[in-house]
């Protein structure tokens, strides 16, 4: 039996080194259990090689009734889940476009009856077209609650991979999916939350030959980029378009929150910040700390005005800004006004 077992792990070996499937491997030694069989039946008693190789059929047939149950059982779980996802897919993707199902009315029932938002802003909802830039610290529970409030498209755009450093404050990942690109990582969060929604993953960075084609597919952009060079991108695209930006950034313990709508009469983010300050002032989480929650608060309060950009609820942080003090537990809200001699909506009219 020493002997089959080695020849069993040499041929696993070998499928392994030369990259063969797992059933073809799997295949291989099904292949010499037969050839173990057909040893025992056809040789006589006391064969070297039957002696060799166990010595009688027996314990190969209980060993391969044994496997037989196993697959049996892995196969029909296998086939329960397949079915399982295809009812779950067929449910979200049945649907009437704009129409909501029993399932989804029932999801969906506190939005409903929110006065600003109800049946019509929810279908709007439904209805919309979502990018965030960075699926990290403010990407991840923007990117969890507009899937939660049912944006019906979203997109989202990161070229990192999960690392263990991100857990601490990017509450989209898991410590399983480490080493998974970002954005396959926070769609399989998504879909987990809601399969009614159509998520967009983007494994790349944002780039200048990209930007503007990328953006004029959306309604609505959430910046939640970690770095000066992302952000003055995403505002000259968006501003090129007319496509409102919801942007955020923290450090430490505060973060500042606005909307950028030159289009509709509001400052764009370089008309507040022309300039990208010196590093030296403006150091990065890695450098400089962040508080595990502080990036909860400010993407959750992105994907609030997302939600009131989209519905017309309420009124917006279009020209001001929120800043969060959470070290002292303080907010306050200033008035930001557009500047005429901007090099990026300058020339645009102040209101579309």
């Amino acid at each position: 039996m020493i002997v089959v077992f080695s020849m069993m792990a040499v041929l696993w070996g070998i499928g392994v080194a030369m990259g063969a499937p797992r059933q073809a491997r799997w295949t291989m030694i099904g292949l010499l259990l037969v050839a173990v069989l057909m040893v025992q039946v056809v040789l006589p008693d006391g064969h070297p090689l039957r002696e060799a190789t166990g010595g009688s059929p027996a314990i190969w047939l209980l060993l391969a009734g044994f496997a037989a149950v196993i697959w049996l059982y892995r196969a029909g779980l296998r086939r329960v889940r397949q079915r399982a996802e295809a009812v779950q897919g067929t449910a979200a993707e049945t649907e009437e476009p704009g129409r909501f199902g029993e399932v989804e009315l029932s999801r969906y029932a506190r939005h409903v009856v929110l006065r600003e938002i109800g049946g019509p802003g929810q279908k709007r909802l439904k209805e919309a077209r979502v990018l965030v830039v960075g699926a990290g610290g403010l990407g991840s529970p923007a990117l969890l609650y507009l899937a939660a409030a049912g944006v019906g498209t979203i997109g989202v755009i990161d070229g990192d991979e999960v690392e263990g450093t991100n857990l601490q404050r990017q509450v989209i990942h898991a410590d399983a999916r480490i080493g998974m690109p970002k954005v396959f990582s926070a769609e399989a969060a998504m879909r987990g939350i809601n399969p009614f929604i159509t998520v967009r993953p983007y494994n790349r960075r944002l780039t200048e030959d990209i930007a503007e084609e990328l953006l004029a597919e959306y309604d609505l952009v959430l910046d939640g980029s970690d770095n000066f060079e992302t952000r003055y991108l995403v505002n000259r695209a968006a501003a090129a378009r007319g496509v409102p930006v919801v942007g955020a950034a923290l450090t430490q313990w505060e973060g500042q929150i606005s909307v950028w709508d030159p289009a509709r009469g509001a400052p764009c983010y370089a008309c507040i910040f022309p300039e990208a300050p010196d590093p030296a002032l403006a150091p990065d989480c890695a450098e400089a700390g962040v508080l595990g929650p502080l990036p909860g608060v400010l993407g959750t309060m992105m994907a609030v005005e997302t939600v009131k950009l989209v519905t017309g609820a309420g009124e917006s942080l279009r020209g001001r800004m929120l800043i969060y003090d959470a070290l002292y537990a303080e907010t306050r809200s200033i008035a930001l006004k557009r500047r005429e001699d901007c090099p990026v909506c300058g020339g645009l009219p102040k209101d579309a």
